[in-house]
């Protein structure tokens, strides 16, 4: 599921466009690192094409997760400014838009309306992650899992498919600048 959504349903149409402009279009190809656990994160990503694998550091790296277009990452450290506790690495050409920490936090200072729906936005998404660990924590452990178990409130349900609009509309835009995330892979 594209996570992403949960965030554009809830910003408004000019949160989106500043997140369009402050961000940059970072490019990685296959086994670079985006994020090294352990080490200080200074941005915010958008994953706008590609795919990216998590995993920790134990006695051996693990891999825990893979992330795909539509997916947030960094947004733990970004709002706790603790390290990472994971590393992410490109698995194949990736796409990202990427938002300064620093210059996000700024607008976030300045503009109240905007710093309450992205929090707003960021708690939903980190929510539905839990449940999303717990479910399967529940599957391996005491239950049968199937992913059709999601359930979402309404209004949540209304915010997703107004964050799909707001996701095809982000790619568009990026798309009709002279930095499309589609270009063709390297």
């Amino acid at each position: 599921m594209k996570r992403i959504l949960f965030v554009l349903g809830v910003l408004e149409d000019e949160d989106v466009d500043w997140l369009v402009s402050a961000g940059v279009r970072q490019e990685l190809v296959t086994n670079d690192v985006l994020i090294d656990e352990g080490q200080p994160a200074q941005a915010l990503h958008l994953i706008l094409s590609g795919t990216l694998l998590v995993s920790v550091a134990r006695p051996e790296p693990t891999a825990i997760a893979h992330l795909t277009s539509g997916e947030v990452v960094g947004e733990m450290s970004f709002i706790d400014r603790l390290p990472p506790s994971a590393t992410v690495t490109a698995t194949e050409r990736s796409v990202l838009l990427t938002i300064d920490a620093d210059q996000l936090r700024n607008k976030l200072t300045q503009d109240m309306g905007f710093s309450s729906r992205f929090y707003r936005a960021l708690a939903i998404l980190l929510s539905t992650r839990l449940r999303s660990t717990v479910q399967h924590l529940e599957a391996e452990y005491w239950k049968p899992f199937t992913i059709d178990n999601q359930i979402f409130s309404p209004e949540m349900s209304d915010a997703m498919t107004l964050g799909d609009i707001r996701f095809d509309w982000l790619m568009r835009r990026l798309r009709d600048t002279d930095v499309s995330p589609l270009d063709p892979p390297l």
